[in-house]
């Protein structure tokens, strides 16, 4: 395998916005850096201006330590308990009946209150070793007083304006909205551009890792291509939870997706859930999908064609995993949906091979040998 970004450049990151997904961010770069990663520049909205403010400290334990302990009671005056049973699903209707009516009271009173979040920023970033970083941070918000995007060179910012700067980035619009910076009052920075790389361009970037949260608020701005532009694109493929799940779980599991997806990224690694090194080629895959049809086609009382299993039987497994590449790819997302549904564990790297014999015991061990069945259903 071979590296997929150049170690010997230095880089700009641009964050995007996401609320309670930002650990996806720091789990990317994390693996980012042991790969040999060197970046100068930070960009960032909402979470991401947080997650900034700790790159540019140049911090990762601590970015690590707020996002494997997160919880809800940090960020909004909120109970946890409560709050892990919403998204957990289990309030009986006649719990949430009183906790709708006491949210709905919370917004006609202006929103939620913020002061936890404003501890916790207080806690985790240091204004000082941020002014005296080497890593230029530029953190983006919207100010509703002027109407218009206000872009922050943070580091220029006064010590006491710093914290101000990362709240006005990542006031969602649930959030209890008070005067900030100058009597301004802000929004999420995500209204405006809510994956910040045109900042870094304007400022003279041009080798640029792009760390995108799917579901993020906002508006994400149309780059054009261009020759002196390196921009490579790191996202989930999966879903990160709700942007206002603060629960320690689905932080550590972004945690763990961002940095494995950053690992597909700098490898090229091939699937969707999995994360695997290609050693079949295509031809060889389709050899195991057809042991996999269980269709000999030398036996000379066989019972299915070779036109039923290529016109009907493939093409159909190819629709119901989403396949739209060769037989490799259909072969993948067989194995990728299967090993899903058996629980095979998704974060590490492996060979193709490794998987195609996991789901081939787990196969065994339920009393299923073939894919057939399924795949001649109408």
């Amino acid at each position: 395998m071979e590296k997929r970004f150049d170690t010997e450049k230095t880089y700009a990151l641009a964050l995007g916005g996401g609320g309670a997904k930002g650990g996806y961010e720091i789990g990317a770069v994390k693996a980012l850096i042991e790969e040999g990663l060197v970046y100068n520049a930070v960009s960032g909205t909402s979470v991401g201006a947080l997650n900034g403010a700790l790159l540019t400290m140049r911090d990762l334990d601590k970015a690590e330590e707020l996002w494997k302990n997160i919880r809800y009671s940090q960020v909004m005056d909120v109970d946890d308990a409560e709050m892990s049973r919403v998204f957990e699903k289990d309030l009986t209707a006649r719990e949430l009946r009183p906790l709708l009516k006491r949210a709905l009271d919370i917004m006609k009173g202006g929103g939620f209150d913020v002061t936890p979040l404003r501890g916790l920023l207080k806690q985790y970033v240091d204004p000082k070793r941020i002014k005296g970083s080497d890593v230029d941070f530029v953190a983006v918000t919207y100010s509703l007083t002027d109407k218009k995007e206000f872009v922050a060179d943070v580091r220029a910012l006064p010590e006491d304006e710093i914290c101000d700067i990362l709240l006005a980035s990542a006031y969602f619009p649930a959030f209890k909205n008070e005067p900030l910076i100058g009597g301004k009052r802000f929004t999420d920075g995500g209204v405006s551009d809510v994956l910040p790389i045109t900042p870094l361009i304007d400022r003279g970037y041009r080798s640029i890792i792009a760390i995108k949260l799917s579901g993020g608020l906002g508006r994400e701005r149309y780059i054009r291509p261009r020759k002196d532009l390196d921009l490579i694109y790191i996202a989930p493929k999966r879903r990160l939870g709700n942007t206002l799940n603060f629960s320690k779980e689905q932080s550590n599991y972004n945690l763990s997706l961002g940095y494995y997806d950053a690992k597909r990224m700098v490898w090229g690694l091939y699937g969707d859930y999995y994360y695997l090194e290609r050693t079949m080629t295509e031809r060889q895959a389709y050899r195991e999908l057809m042991d996999l049809i269980a269709v000999e086609t030398k036996s000379e009382d066989e019972t299915v064609s070779l036109r039923t299993v290529h016109e009907s039987i493939i093409p159909r497994l190819a629709r119901e995993h989403g396949a739209d590449g060769d037989y490799y790819d259909v072969l993948i997302s067989y194995l990728e949906h299967t090993g899903e549904v058996f629980g095979i564990p998704e974060f590490r790297i492996i060979k193709d091979t490794e998987l195609l014999s996991e789901v081939g015991d787990e196969l065994k061990k339920r009393g299923v040998s073939t894919i057939a069945p399924r795949a001649f259903k109408s």
